[in-house]
């Protein structure tokens, strides 16, 4: 597996402060039923994200489950994993109870690992840990990583994010953006391949980012988000990454040169995870 890339601007990436690891694990996908249990190389798919998370600098790795049967393959493995509530409506309301039902403090950082990341780098995990550390005006923290295909820069499946000049996150969209207004489409952007010359000159070295879902959080932040009111935008964007923008909290970004593994929503997806296991 890749490493993350160091963050933008001079010195290494800094070390990340203790942190929690919190997987969201419920069994009701519509897509692919059982998902958490999907076999991956003899071991369940929840089973592997966490040993994926263990290998980061996490103090502790939890699973957070709906089912019974996910904390009995849990603790089959050596894994730990709590029970919530089935009836969450997300995975950072499952987060938020679990948080409640371990004790942390309001500024203990936690990390949300998606149940469905077997190949998650924990070099990338450390990274979205260290940025609440080095950024105590955000209240998360999440990742990036440059667009390398118009299509995916086009495609409402790829989440955009564009940052201000502080790292912070200005914007998430299922839509192409930033929008180029006054250049034809792709002139301005080629892809990671053009942009040492690319077409604009004030755009040398940019690329649109894709969204990477994982996120780090301070516990106290995470316990209230659940009552925060839905945002316009979330409702009409589906990211509810966008409820913490509207109600005026800042989202940290890490930006990584390479994409991460990818992640099981799907039977063709887990096809192709296992393929890449053997």
């Amino acid at each position: 597996m890749s490493t993350a890339s160091p963050a933008s601007g001079p010195g290494a990436q800094p070390a990340p402060p203790p942190f929690t690891v919190l997987i969201p694990a419920r069994m009701a996908s519509s897509r692919l039923p059982d998902k958490p249990l999907a076999e991956i190389a003899g071991l369940p798919m929840v089973v592997h994200v966490a040993r994926r998370a263990a290998q980061s600098g996490a103090q502790r790795v939890v699973v957070a489950a709906d089912d019974g049967r996910i904390l009995q393959a849990c603790s089959a493995h050596g894994v730990e994993a709590l029970l919530t509530r089935s009836d969450h409506a997300s995975g950072s309301d499952r987060l938020a109870e679990a948080c409640v039902q371990l004790g942390l403090d309001g500024d203990s950082i936690v990390v949300n690992v998606q149940g469905d990341e077997p190949l998650m780098d924990p070099a990338l995990i450390d990274a979205v840990a260290a940025l609440l550390g080095a950024r105590p005006e955000a209240s998360m923290g999440t990742a990036a990583h440059p667009i390398a295909h118009l299509a995916d820069y086009h495609s409402p499946h790829v989440v955009k994010v564009v940052l201000d000049a502080r790292g912070l996150a200005h914007y998430f969209s299922r839509a192409p953006i930033p929008h180029a207004r006054d250049h034809a489409d792709g002139a301005w952007w080629q892809g990671a391949a053009a942009q040492a010359a690319p077409s604009v000159p004030a755009l040398a070295g940019f690329a649109p980012l894709r969204h990477i879902g994982i996120y780090s959080y301070r516990a106290g932040f995470l316990r209230q988000f659940p009552s925060l009111a839905q945002a316009p935008t979330e409702t009409v964007e589906a990211l509810e990454q966008l409820r913490a923008l509207w109600h005026g909290h800042r989202i940290a970004v890490h930006v990584t040169d390479k994409a991460p593994g990818p992640g099981v929503d799907t039977a063709a997806d887990l096809d192709r995870v296992r393929a890449l296991w053997a």
